[in-house]
This record gives C-alpha cells, sequence and structure tokens, in this order.
C-alpha cells in the first residue's frame, strides 16, 4: 500500500502507518523497515511518471525466467564451465539488446529525473547522490 499513493506526502504518511502497525506485533520487523526508510523510499525523490521503473524488480525477474528456461532446457551441465558459458551468452545478449535497442530507463529519462529531482529534506537522498550522464 505505500507504493499505491498519490504523491511523496502521501508515500511517507502510509510508511509511518505501517510502521506504526507492525510496532507491537513484529517489533524487529518495524526496527528493520525503520532503519531501511531512506532506501525504501528513495523512489520518491525523483518525478511521480518514473516511479515504477524505479522500484519495479520486473526487468531482473525476466532475466532470472529467462537463464532458469535455457538451463532447464539443457538439464545437466556436464562441467561448471558450461553452465558459465551458457548464462554468460544469455547476459551478454541481455547486454546488448539494452545498448542497441530498447531501455527500460533511457538517457533522456535519467537527464530528466537529474534535472526535476524533487527536493528532499533527507540529507541521505539528493541530486550529488546520481552519477553524472553522458549521451
Amino acid at each position: 500500500s505505500v507504493y499505491d499513493q498519490p504523491d511523496r506526502p502521501a508515500v511517507h504518511a502510509q510508511f509511518d502507518r505501517l510502521l506504526d502497525y507492525v510496532d507491537g506485533k513484529l517489533p524487529e520487523v518495524h526496527d528493520h523497515l525503520d532503519a531501511a526508510r531512506a532506501d525504501i523510499l528513495a523512489f520518491t525523490a525523483f518525478p511521480k511518471d518514473v516511479w515504477t521503473q524505479i522500484w519495479s524488480n520486473n526487468p531482473a525477474e525476466r532475466l532470472n525466467r529467462e537463464i532458469r528456461r535455457r538451463t532447464d532446457a539443457v538439464g545437466i551441465f556436464p562441467t561448471r564451465d558450461a553452465i558459465v558459458r551458457l548464462v554468460g551468452a544469455v547476459l551478454a545478449e541481455q547486454t546488448d539488446e539494452w545498448a542497441e535497442g530498447r531501455r527500460y530507463l533511457g538517457l533522456e529519462v535519467l537527464a530528466r529525473c537529474r534535472i526535476n529531482i524533487v527536493p528532499t529534506n533527507d540529507p541521505e537522498i539528493g541530486a550529488d547522490d546520481l552519477p553524472a550522464l553522458t549521451a
């Protein structure tokens, strides 16, 4: 429910409600979430239209599914080097596809995010934390 909020203040308010909810029932979870607050809510420092791409792990899941599909087709690998070659080939294909074709977050989107970063009071999150972008 934290990620379903319409804006930055609502996200932080929902996260606070989540912490209040787990505080009495699961104190270790509360402490862990509270300690990771800056990391969990880092996406709110960027423009709203890229939030789903930032918090999503779909590309990693898709890549893992492709690796699993290819290794299942082979079944048993004769040596460790054979599996390293196959997985390396899948990763190289993915790198080529993203370098030459579609990108999950293109350079223009990243540049816009750097320019339009939302001001935050959190000292751990800021525009200086983003790497320089080159075209």
